[in-house]
């Protein structure tokens, strides 16, 4: 297992299997960066490496879709892969046994550094400038312009007894000030109200274009209290490398492009929002107040990238940064509890509302159970998971004779298999479960099922202002920047 320790040295990975394509044609950052990104998305093309914006001074590059799906045969998910020093030709079935088995090793805490590359460059004080940085607006009517999309937020306990890093959304609002959402049942929420509880701000650093295997690492729900760094030393086998932050007391990843340190204030808030989300779909609400990041440092590396995801339709990396971690916790929850578990998978062209768990076609003369009662612990056991259960909303249970990966066997055996009349079993929703998906007025609320069917015909009625409008690039960006975007495809150097 290959340990890349660095985003440069994974772009330079990719490039070697062509899954990188370089944009030396100038783009704007406004609209035109994310419809290319959703494009490439879209037509599983190669990550798009933007080295010229519009505007944008210093070298700054801006990295997009660096865990999007390939077209190319056999190299389906060679970026997750390689993030994850797998060989690029892994299934997705080896991604998720490698994270899996990761978890039962002993942890690995980072090892740490006097400096490191993202100390190139200092920003303190009347220095620092955020709007020097690459931040695009990637839907046309998200609430601003987002610099946190595939990065790390690093805080810790008032008593320095838990470090957590996850990947939580930031609104640029001006040369110093991001607004975050933070929610309270998350475990960075949970941290922030200790912090206000303490009654002082709570200290975070904001690390972009860190190493490739961070991001999967900070989307896998590891259970409260657990370091995502030590987890991916136990991945790994060798320590994460950090440095010292310039301004808050926390340790930050050596390698990366850009850190930003500061204060998340409990009593300062700005509007935040709404921006394209992960369920595939453009948030229609409105702006919503959310606390804001009072940034005291930010230090970054020389022609530093920035990684950004283009939240949407599927398949992006809010469903394989997500989901691909999710399916391991789930492998290891279901082990831990003995139960005939062969693989699961999150159905990543379902914006990962579909999970699967296929079970050893021996379970029945293993346990002794009967359907009903192996589909009941099963489901007890993923959805009182904690932190693993939140976005379970339907879980399907199959034999391990078909590839769960492979989304057109889960259709067909599910289609197939479940029966109509009790081929389905429902679990009572808990509030830190409840998934927001597109249904109707009356029903907003996903619901936890396993083996889930309907012998019924359902014709949902939205109001006009509530259809749900995809968003992909025929429907999240104006009519002008498609047509430009389809038109200059070739000149931005793709085939």
């Amino acid at each position: 297992m290959r340990h890349i320790r660095d985003l440069r040295e994974f772009v330079a990975e990719l490039d070697k299997i062509g899954e990188i394509q370089h944009i030396e044609r100038e783009v704007d950052w406004n609209l035109e960066l994310g419809a290319v990104a959703r494009r490439s998305y879209e037509l599983r093309a190669p990550a798009p490496l933007f080295e010229n914006i519009s505007g944008i001074g210093d070298g700054f590059r801006v990295l997009a879709a660096p865990g999007g799906l390939s077209s190319q045969a056999g190299l389906a998910y060679a970026r997750i892969a390689i993030a994850l020093g797998l060989p690029p030709d892994a299934s997705g079935a080896d991604i998720v046994t490698a994270l899996a088995d990761a978890r039962r090793r002993d942890p690995i805490p980072p090892r740490l550094l006097d400096t490191g590359p993202c100390k190139q460059n200092v920003m303190r004080g009347d220095d620092i400038d955020l709007l020097r940085f690459p931040t695009p607006l990637i839907h046309d009517g998200d609430g601003g312009r987002y610099l946190q999309t595939y990065g790390l937020n690093i805080a810790k306990t008032p008593d320095g007894s838990w470090t957590n890093w996850s990947i939580n959304r930031m609104m640029l609002l001006d040369r110093n000030r991001l607004a975050c959402l933070i929610p309270p049942p998350q475990h960075l929420g949970i941290i922030k109200a200790q912090w206000e509880k303490r009654g002082e701000p709570m200290p975070i650093a904001v690390a972009l274009g860190v190493e490739p295997g961070l991001p999967y690492v900070g989307g896998m729900p590891l259970p409260e209290g657990a370091d995502e760094s030590h987890y991916l030393g136990a991945y790994f086998g060798e320590p994460l490398d950090v440095v010292a932050a310039e301004t808050v007391d926390l340790l930050v990843p050596a390698t990366a492009e850009i850190v930003i340190e500061g204060y998340v204030s409990h009593t300062d808030v700005a509007d935040e929002g709404p921006m394209g989300e992960y369920p595939g779909y453009l948030d229609r609400s409105a702006a919503l107040p959310r606390p804001v990041l009072q940034v005291t440092a930010v230090t970054y590396r020389d022609q530093a990238i920035l990684p950004v995801a283009v939240a949407g339709a599927p398949v992006e990396e809010d469903h394989t940064g997500w989901g691909m971690p999710h399916a391991a916790e789930m492998v290891h929850i279901l082990r831990r509890a003995e139960l005939p578990v062969a693989a699961c998978w999150g159905v990543l062209e379902s914006a990962n509302h579909w999970w699967v768990v296929a079970v050893r076609p021996d379970w029945h003369e293993q346990t002794g159970l009967s359907s009903k009662q192996l589909a009941e612990q099963i489901g007890r056991t993923v959805f009182g998971a904690g932190k693993l259960a939140f976005g379970i909303p339907k879980l399907l249970l199959v034999e391990n004779d078909i590839d769960i990966a492979d989304p057109r066997q889960v259709i067909w055996a599910f289609a197939s298999r479940a029966h109509p009349e009790h081929g389905e079993i429902h679990f009572a929703n808990e509030s830190q479960n409840i998934l927001p998906i597109y249904l109707d007025a009356h029903e907003r609320l996903s619901y936890h099922a396993t083996k889930v069917v309907h012998n019924c015909l359902i014709a949902d009625r939205f109001e006009p202002d509530e259809r749900p409008t995809p968003s992909d690039l025929a429907h999240a960006w104006p009519a002008d920047i498609r047509r430009h975007v389809i038109d200059n495809w070739h000149a931005y150097g793709y085939r």
